[in-house]
């Protein structure tokens, strides 16, 4: 397993065992699901784009940053993800 994997399912595990939310305890799963899902949501964010020192190079940055601004925010929303 996934080095990364681990360490996130051992909050998981510690996120659950030690503070549940007493109206709705979240499980090991969902709990780890969630983690995994805002992993992926903070690579997304901080993806760094190579730009030359060009107009297109620029305005290609742009739309590409749009385009992983729009994947992040569906990822969110697809599911129920608040970062």
């Amino acid at each position: 397993m996934n080095e990364r994997i681990k360490e996130l399912a051992e909050q998981a595990w510690d996120a659950t065992a030690v503070s549940p939310d007493f109206g709705h305890p979240v499980s090991f799963a969902e709990k780890l699901s969630e983690l995994i899902v805002q992993e992926c949501i903070h690579k997304i964010e901080t993806y760094q784009i190579p730009v030359g020192n060009s107009t297109a190079g620029e305005m290609a940055c742009e739309w590409t940053y749009d385009a992983l601004k729009e994947i992040r925010d569906d990822i969110k929303e697809h599911f129920g993800v608040k970062v």
